[in-house]
């Protein structure tokens, strides 16, 4: 049991190496929830017509204070208790978790789909640079070259965007900046000796939900969504109670894909999962205009995203993460456990 304010995994001498399965599970994990995130938000801000992204941030804020502090309550989890030292410790954290939150949302209702996700993939350059000036990692060419493959593929789809709209795009660009960012310090300051994985997650979203709602006040954001004529329509209120609880999911599965991986293989775990929000978009979204070399930009996106993928399973990315013992997510002990047979249970006890 973690003691007062004591941080998560606080014994050094009790990391070991990811196993390759925890590495793999953890960004299924994120792909599945980022994927889901996506359509439902689709669904509210464009088919219902919902006016205000700000609100629809605020409800995953709450939903992620409440899980994590009920958690916290329980002994199912454990972060340390607030003390003044805390926001020192995360900054710049909270503004880049803001930021990347609220332009994520904003952004998905100003362009199609498709043309969503591929300009969300100049995330991974501006990650890679990042985790190089930041944390000080490098990376093979074979890498580099990947996420240069993705990157031409987003230049040739967004160059034939047939549905071009300016704002929209610099919503998404700087939604790619914040994410980049937001990724890298998050995994500088997941230190288990610190706030850990937990700490991180919680403190952000209590730090940044006044502020947000604040701003959704003075704007008249929070008005517009209390105003909406479809608060009693029951498949509109699931939906909005399901993002709000997916919105928790995706900040989790963001940090614990990070936490075993890199910043890096986060972003581009992302930019494989819109493999099929795409072509999902193209069938079923509604508002995609096909061009020949959009087609062919996205699939030039989408083959760089998976050579990273072959080239990250096979053990060339350099960076490796260690695993906190004591505070390991659940259920993953199962598969830590069966890994470190097979290695030779190096380490001693599961």
């Amino acid at each position: 049991m973690t003691a007062g304010g004591r941080a998560e995994g606080a014994e050094p001498n009790t990391a070991r190496p990811a196993s390759r399965g925890a590495r793999v599970l953890s960004a299924l994990f994120y792909g599945a929830c980022s994927f889901l995130l996506v359509l439902v938000n689709k669904a509210l801000l464009t088919a219902y017509g919902f006016p205000s992204p700000i609100v629809l941030g605020i409800g995953q804020m709450a939903a992620t204070i409440m899980i994590l502090y009920v958690s916290k309550l329980n002994k199912i989890i454990h972060f340390p208790d607030f003390d003044k030292k805390i926001p020192v410790k995360l900054f710049p954290l909270p503004l880049l978790y803001v930021g990347n939150h609220l332009s994520g949302l904003s952004g998905t209702s100003k362009l199609s789909l498709p043309m969503f996700t591929v300009l969300r993939k100049f995330t991974i350059p501006l990650t890679l640079l990042l985790e190089t000036i930041v944390l000080g990692k490098q990376y093979s060419l074979g890498i580099v070259a990947s996420v240069f493959a993705i990157i031409l593929g987003a230049f040739i789809a967004a160059g034939s965007d047939l549905a071009f709209n300016l704002e929209g795009y610099v919503i998404v660009f700087l939604n790619d900046i914040f994410t980049a960012a937001n990724g890298v310090y998050t995994k500088q300051k997941m230190d288990p000796k610190e706030l850990g994985k937990y700490g991180v997650l919680f403190y952000n979203a209590c730090f940044m939900i006044i502020p947000t709602l604040i701003i959704s006040v003075s704007t008249g954001d929070l008005q517009q969504a209390t105003e909406f004529n479809q608060w009693k329509n029951v498949l509109f209120v699931t939906q909005f109670l399901l993002s709000c609880f997916l919105g928790f999911l995706l900040m989790y599965s963001t940090v614990l894909c990070s936490y075993y991986n890199s910043a890096l293989t986060t972003a581009v775990v992302g930019a494989i999962k819109n493999v099929s929000v795409a072509y999902i978009g193209m069938l079923v979204g509604g508002d995609y205009i096909f061009s020949l070399l959009n087609f062919i930009g996205l699939n030039i996106c989408m083959a760089g995203g998976l050579r990273y993928s072959f080239l990250t399973l096979s053990g060339q990315l350099k960076p490796k993460q260690p695993v906190d013992e004591e505070n390991k997510p659940p259920g993953f002990e199962a598969l830590e456990s069966g890994a470190e047979c097979r290695l030779g249970a190096q380490g001693g006890h599961s």
